[in-house]
């Protein structure tokens, strides 16, 4: 995976260094990915790029048309320097897009509503000819009727990439759109179950490029998964994924959390980590054996020593998953049987 970020990310640097010398934005564009708040503060994400809006994905495209769209979404024209305001529930803050155009404000007093606040970003002041602009901004909020939280990984967890084998993970990446990839037999139905008709907020988490943001937002739409915030990473600068867990945890202070994976990477360790640094926080890891070799150890390195106070389950499939999950009362008969009957 590591290789192919690396190429992923020489080439949008190249392409930055070639489109660079345009003054003038032609499509000057606020994107905004799906916030997320409670108790009054809310971290806001977005970039501003120059560059039309993304083709609308069809049913039956060919590989071609996929692979175009995404190249695309690779290939931006970032927009640094752009001063711009956030508002969300009645507060507001001025940030300015960095190096990579990309942005991010924390804001605190928000009035927010659960599960969901609209607020906005917003030009704030004229940036190379562009006099005005704004984009919407969603919000996903928790607050005392959520019994507890869902932090989940993407790649291999919910969706099919084969991250250990890196070309494979490439060409399905740029050939694949969200209407062709593939989930986990029953792991829809698991989230949902999890999620308590969307009381639950559920946020994934990954170590893909924000480039990947509307893609993943669109899978898990068309494979009913619940909505929430997707936290990726820079491309280029990076961002780790041990970051995204720890904001989740200050920002929604009064939830607990059930963390989901997968054996491929690096997740056992990033969540044994989360349990040790959060005492009382976590209240079970569930972890998706999809590993070459299941024999090779690492995950028995990080478990060998796991304490009792947090259950742990390791497993290839949805449905033990959530048998597990029901014997400790984060889902419910319900759930179980949905998962069971989910076609494979």
């Amino acid at each position: 995976m590591g290789g192919a970020r690396q190429l992923l990310s020489r080439v949008e640097r190249r392409w930055d260094a070639l489109r660079g010398a345009r003054r003038l934005p032609t499509e000057f564009r606020i994107v905004t990915y799906v916030a997320h708040g409670a108790a009054g503060r809310v971290v806001v994400r977005g970039r501003v790029v120059d560059d039309p809006e993304p083709a609308e994905t069809l049913a039956g495209e060919s590989p071609w048309a996929a692979v175009r769209r995404t190249a695309r979404g690779f290939l931006t024209t970032e927009l640094p320097g752009v001063r711009l305001r956030v508002e969300v529930g009645g507060a507001s803050t001025e940030v300015v897009t960095d190096t990579d155009g990309y942005l991010r404000a924390e804001l605190e007093g928000a009035e927010l509503t659960a599960p969901w606040t609209t607020g906005r970003v917003v030009l704030a002041a004229p940036y190379r000819g562009i006099e005005a602009a704004e984009a919407e901004v969603l919000v996903r909020v928790s607050d005392g009727s959520a019994r507890f939280g869902v932090v989940s990984d993407v790649d291999d967890t919910v969706l099919r990439t084969g991250v250990q084998r890196t070309w494979v993970m490439l060409r399905q990446t740029m050939t694949g759109s969200e209407l062709t990839r593939t989930t986990f037999p029953g792991a829809p139905e698991l989230y949902r179950g999890l999620s308590v008709d969307g009381r639950n907020p559920v946020f994934y988490v990954s170590s893909s490029p924000w480039n990947l943001h509307e893609f993943v937002r669109g899978f898990l739409r068309h494979r009913g998964f619940p909505a929430g915030p997707v936290l990726l990473r820079d491309l280029v600068t990076g961002g780790h994924k041990r970051e995204r867990i720890e904001e989740l945890l200050r920002v929604h202070a009064d939830l607990r959390f059930v963390l989901l994976g997968d054996s491929g990477e690096h997740d056992p360790a990033i969540y044994a980590e989360t349990v040790r640094r959060h005492p009382g926080r976590v209240l079970a890891v569930g972890i998706r054996e999809v590993r070459l070799d299941p024999g090779d150890g690492t995950v028995e390195a990080v478990t060998d020593g796991w304490g009792d106070d947090v259950p742990f389950v390791l497993a290839a499939d949805s449905l033990t998953i959530a048998r597990r999950l029901a014997e400790l009362g984060l889902v419910d008969a319900a759930c179980v049987a949905a998962v069971a009957a989910a076609p494979d």
